[in-house]
């Protein structure tokens, strides 16, 4: 699969080693400039690519924001997301890791409203960058791997999201849509930076939705 990543940072350049070592093409982009990325792109070699932002955005069958979250409205204009599928890994967080108070909404339906006609999947933010670096095991039982969850409104997108989840070495658990699900993915929520297994993972999720009613 092509992958376009937005963000060259630890969440971001994590993300295309794994994707890279699992054979996929990545297009990487970040505010800096291409210069910046050298050192990343003589580390992982051909199948990456460092490129502009809307280049990216452009290659990826599959686009990640890896960005901090209160620098969104950097990104490219919505139109170069059209029917994209776009994982939001971001999280809502000050510079000074303060939590954003963003009232009754989640950031996804923030991200959602910006990006109007992509398929919006929320995933990969509540995972340490360490984590995800460091303890992928391709080799287990999906149900013995850590989860990554995800959260969303397109079946389709979800399914393509999930499948590279797994080729990273972790198993995905789907939350649900991405208001309702998108809320138990939120920083301070009982699955945020939870290293858990899949089996733990969907007991989890049964029992938090059996509290909501």
């Amino acid at each position: 699969m092509d992958i376009g990543i937005l963000g060259a940072g630890r969440l971001g350049g994590t993300l295309a080693q794994l994707l890279v070592e699992a054979d996929h093409e990545v297009a990487i982009a970040n505010d800096s400039g291409v210069e910046s990325m050298a050192d990343l792109s003589e580390t992982l070699g051909p199948q990456l690519r460092a490129v502009e932002p809307t280049r990216a955005i452009r290659f990826g069958d599959v686009v990640f924001l890896a960005i901090p979250f209160r620098e969104r409205d950097s990104l490219p204009d919505s139109d170069h997301f059209a029917e994209k599928i776009v994982v939001d890994a971001m999280n809502p967080y000050t510079e000074n890791f303060h939590v954003i108070d963003l009232g009754d909404d989640t950031s996804s339906e923030l991200v959602a409203a910006q990006l109007p006609d992509a398929q919006l999947v929320k995933s990969f933010n509540t995972i340490h960058w360490e984590t995800l670096r460091d303890l992928g095991h391709p080799d287990l039982p999906e149900s013995e791997r850590l989860a990554v969850f995800l959260a969303g409104d397109d079946s389709d997108a979800k399914a393509r999201v999930a499948g590279l989840i797994r080729d990273i070495g972790f198993g995905p658990v789907d939350v649900g849509g991405l208001v309702s699900g998108g809320e138990l993915l939120e920083p301070g929520s009982a699955l945020y930076k939870r290293e858990i297994t899949v089996d733990e993972a969907r007991e989890t999720v049964r029992t938090l939705r059996a509290r909501q009613g």
